[in-house]
C-alpha cells in the first residue's frame, strides 16, 4: 500500500459531526474523502448490522480507502476507518477478527480527529447508541492510545467545532 497520501481519519461515537466534518475538511483542503463504510451497508439492507457484517463492512472500508488511495492525493480525510470497526464490533458483539485488527493496525492514519459526544443526539434510524456514547468515545481513546495513534479530540459546536479541525489540519502543515 502506498503511503505517500496523508490520511485523516474523522472517528468517534454516533452522531458527534464525523461525516459533516469529513466533508467540510474535503472541501476545505480541497481533498477526496471516502464515506463510512457500516452506514453504506446499513443504508443497502433492510436488515440490521450483525456480527456477521463486521467483515463485508471492513471489506467495503477497505475498498474505499484503496480506491481513494489509486489517485495518489495528497491527503485523504475518511469518515472513520477500521478502528471504528474495531470498537464498534467489540462494543456491539464483544470480539472482533483478528484479520480486522491486524489491517487496523497496518493501514492505521496519520491524524485521527476524535470527535466528542458533545453536539445532541440526532436519531436517524441507523443510530441505537444514544446513551452508549460516553462510554464508546472512551472506548475509542484507549484503542487509539493503544494503537499509537496521532489524535487531537475535536470538541465544540457549529463553527468552533469546523474550526477545531481546521486548525488541527493546519498544525500538520495543511493550508487551505
Amino acid at each position: 500500500m502506498a503511503r505517500a497520501t496523508r490520511r485523516v481519519i474523522l472517528i468517534g461515537p454516533e452522531s458527534t459531526g464525523k461525516t459533516t466534518l469529513a466533508a467540510e475538511l474535503a472541501a476545505a483542503f480541497d481533498a477526496p474523502w471516502t464515506p463510512e463504510s457500516a452506514r453504506l451497508i446499513a443504508e443497502s439492507t433492510s436488515e440490521p448490522l450483525s456480527a456477521a457484517t463486521i467483515e463485508p463492512i471492513a471489506r467495503r472500508c477497505i475498498a474505499l480507502e484503496d480506491a481513494a488511495l489509486a489517485a495518489h492525493p495528497p491527503l485523504l480525510i475518511r469518515d472513520t476507518d477500521l478502528v471504528s470497526t474495531v470498537v464498534y464490533a467489540r462494543h456491539y458483539y464483544g470480539h472482533c477478527p483478528a484479520w480486522i485488527e491486524a489491517e487496523a493496525r497496518a493501514r492505521l492514519g496519520d491524524l485521527y480527529l476524535l470527535c466528542a459526544p458533545d453536539l445532541p443526539w440526532t436519531a436517524d434510524g441507523i443510530r441505537d447508541r444514544r446513551d452508549s456514547r460516553d462510554a464508546l468515545f472512551a472506548d475509542f481513546q484507549r484503542e487509539l492510545e493503544r494503537l499509537g495513534a496521532h489524535v487531537v479530540v475535536i470538541r465544540g459546536t457549529g463553527a468552533a467545532r469546523r474550526e477545531a479541525a481546521v486548525n488541527a489540519l493546519q498544525a500538520e502543515g495543511w493550508r487551505r
